[in-house]
């Protein structure tokens, strides 16, 4: 009986050594891409290049990056839906950008509540966004609830700043 231990203490100890042993893996050789040469676009034409970056902050409807809500509600407004379509367009013709919907409510109602209320409006952003052209894995949507207040003061007037959702851009180039 003490032969055998020692022979399956052999064996086992053999299988170990053969089991760790490692071959170094072939490296594949590097590959240099060649460059294209890309064309001078003339002032005319970037002004109408939606895959121009500088026209996140040069035009008017990409310029504004917040949609409001009214109280308890999460119903993209009216005057925010042509801004969101804007933004669609944006994201269709740039499918590496990437976009964080920040859904915010004011600090009326239970912490719960209003990270659900704001989840919802960020998801009601998002869902337009989606209809006009933009890609689920380009938008992500968090919400903060009552967490991030623009306005601080207890008024109707600074609790419709808080009821939002702030337009995140992130983009790839």
């Amino acid at each position: 009986m003490n032969t055998s231990v020692r022979t399956l203490l052999l064996a086992l100890s053999c299988a170990a050594f053969v089991g760790c042993a490692s071959r170094p893996e072939p490296r594949p050789e590097p590959v240099t891409p060649t460059p294209t040469p890309t064309p001078t676009p003339t002032p005319t034409q970037a002004a109408d290049d939606w895959t121009d970056v500088t026209l996140l902050d040069r035009k008017e409807c990409l310029r504004s990056r917040t949609a409001y809500f009214d109280y308890d509600q999460a119903n993209v407004r009216g005057e925010a839906q042509e801004m969101i379509r804007c933004h669609a367009k944006w994201l269709q013709n740039n499918p590496n950008a990437r976009m964080t919907l920040e859904g915010n409510a004011d600090e009326r109602g239970s912490r719960e509540y209003n990270l659900g209320l704001g989840e919802r409006r960020g998801n009601a952003v998002r869902d337009l966004l989606l209809a006009n052209g933009a890609r689920s894995g380009q938008l992500n949507v968090v919400s903060y609830g009552e967490e991030r207040p623009t306005c601080v003061e207890t008024s109707e007037t600074c609790w419709a700043k808080n009821r939002r959702t702030e337009i995140v851009y992130t983009v790839k180039q």
